[in-house]
């Protein structure tokens, strides 16, 4: 079943592991999916990958010329947007006494400052009664050692979600956050298999996600199933952020 038969979405972060696994799943229940990335080489093997009805536009969540430029690329291709996914954010872990300037503004800039802009840029093509998603993490309610500045920037796309659902309530837009827990990307890849099964050993469910289980997730929160829903964080993380 289609269940994003004819929408428009737009992806950030679309080029590997969450994003890219959700530009697929968008695809394949009918969606015609932008997704952006920062390399042109990885955003072009996406593409590839997703296959028919999708395009890709390179570029940098935090350079508000290259947000520019993505909406141009919708405006001139499609005309509008249904479905805005603002996935895109890095990770970082740095304890507190070695918190440099750089790490604050590198992780406020993508994760905060890219995610704002990405939205609001995003207005004018909005159609009214389309969803938002927004990406967090289970760090937005939880503390974790030298997870201070990551855990802040997703606490504050938890309070945007909240704030643009009164904001966008006249337009039926509808705002919620996903909030995964260690999901099995691309990321981990060179992660040692020893650090991987701590990992796994403090999820109650005992294992890493897939980004697949994020791409459902999204689908949910984009499509008319979920018609009834915003303002949400939903936890997809094993049980993580919950026992």
């Amino acid at each position: 079943m289609e269940k994003l038969k004819g929408k428009v979405a737009v992806i950030t972060g679309g080029s590997s592991g969450i994003g890219l696994a959700t530009a697929k799943r968008f695809v394949a229940e009918g969606a015609f999916v932008f997704i952006i990335g920062r390399r042109q080489a990885e955003l072009d093997a996406a593409v590839k990958q997703i296959g028919s009805n999708a395009a890709g536009v390179q570029g940098d969540v935090a350079n508000l010329a290259d947000l520019d430029g993505l909406y141009s690329a919708v405006k001139r291709q499609k005309g509008r947007i249904d479905i805005l996914f603002a996935n895109a954010g890095v990770v970082e872990f740095v304890p507190l006494g070695s918190i440099t300037e750089e790490h604050f503004d590198r992780l406020f800039n993508i994760n905060v400052r890219g995610v704002l802009f990405t939205v609001q840029k995003a207005l004018p093509l909005f159609t009214d009664g389309g969803s938002i998603i927004l990406t967090s993490s289970g760090v937005s309610i939880k503390g974790f050692a030298a997870a201070s500045v990551y855990s802040a920037t997703k606490a504050a796309v938890r309070s945007f979600a909240r704030c643009w659902t009164t904001d966008l309530k006249q337009r039926r837009i509808r705002v919620n956050v996903i909030s995964p827990g260690p999901i099995e990307t691309p990321m981990f890849a060179e992660v040692p298999q020893e650090e991987k099964a701590r990992l796994s050993s403090t999820v109650p469910m005992g294992r890493l996600g897939k980004p697949d289980e994020i791409a459902s997730a999204a689908v949910f929160l984009a499509s008319d199933e979920s018609s009834y829903v915003t303002g949400i964080e939903l936890f997809v993380d094993g049980g993580v952020a919950q026992v």
